[in-house]
């Protein structure tokens, strides 16, 4: 089930369900509320007329990002250290945005940057899980673009300022429930900037698999319901191609994950 969170021109927030026919109503005001409840909604009527998609969930209670998770990084650069255990850094709430929302370049001098990841929406609260029992908090999967402000984050390694503007975290267009999604391993992440595909790879390449991932984390953080947790972003992001290929204002950037979807933004000047 493709679960989004959605609203009309003369409407409050809503849950629906995705489908071919367009978003269907379940009477649910709030994904939270949902997940937390363990139960998924089921659809109480026909195709909402002029759905507009929100990020599934507009804010987490803890956006959980993972860094350097695909051996590719080495490729792409060849200075690259991969750590010994996973490296993890977060992002603020307040950057989440959805589908069709603008991302804004800060400054005219900018080295705003893309990277698709698939990210995990944990359902069950948990501390100190095992690797295997991990799936069993996982609620569902959805797909976040994680831009990155180069200029920023590469200056004394300021990554909480650099990932954390605000527009900088592009969510949706769904959560694809758990009960679909046996394997993440068996998913395929992708980009595309003006058209033109940019990063693309199995998540079956990724150096650490989402339930070590989980075991990991939740060594120190106890997760709770609609936490999000990242997995990492392939090789073909701009900062290290030859020359570097930032965000411009007028670019359109997707980030999508087979199964779940696609997630497109524009990007537009920050500064006007």
């Amino acid at each position: 089930m493709k679960l989004v969170t959605y609203r009309t021109p003369d409407g409050p927030a809503a849950v629906g369900v995705l489908t071919d026919a367009g978003v269907l109503p379940t009477g649910q005001s709030d994904l939270l509320d949902v997940i937390r409840s363990g139960t998924l909604p089921e659809p109480v009527g026909g195709p909402v007329p002029d759905a507009r998609l929100l990020a599934p969930i507009p804010r987490p209670g803890k956006l959980l990002f993972c860094g350097v998770n695909y051996s590719s990084h080495k490729d792409e650069n060849p200075a690259a250290v991969f750590p010994d255990e996973p490296f993890f850094f977060s992002k603020l709430p307040s950057s989440v945005i959805g589908p069709d929302q603008p991302i804004r370049i800060p400054e005219p001098h900018s080295q705003v940057d893309y990277e698709v990841e698939l990210a995990v929406v944990i359902g069950r609260e948990g501390r100190g899980i095992a690797r295997s029992d991990a799936l069993d908090h996982v609620f569902g999967y959805t797909v976040v673009n994680d831009v990155s402000g180069r200029d920023v984050q590469f200056k004394d390694n300021q990554i909480t300022l650099g990932k954390g503007f605000d527009t900088f975290s592009p969510m949706g267009p769904c959560v694809l429930t758990a009960d679909e999604v046996p394997d993440p391993a068996r998913l395929f992440v992708a980009s595309h900037v003006n058209g033109e595909q940019r990063q693309g790879e199995p998540a079956a390449n990724m150096r650490t698999g989402v339930p070590e991932l989980l075991e990991f984390v939740s060594r120190h953080i106890t997760l709770e319901p609609g936490d999000i947790v990242t997995t990492g972003t392939p090789a073909g992001v701009g900062a290290f191609r030859t020359p570097p290929l930032y965000l411009a204002p007028g670019d359109t950037v997707s980030v999508e994950v087979d199964a779940i979807g696609r997630l497109t933004n524009p990007v537009v000047a920050g500064w006007s």
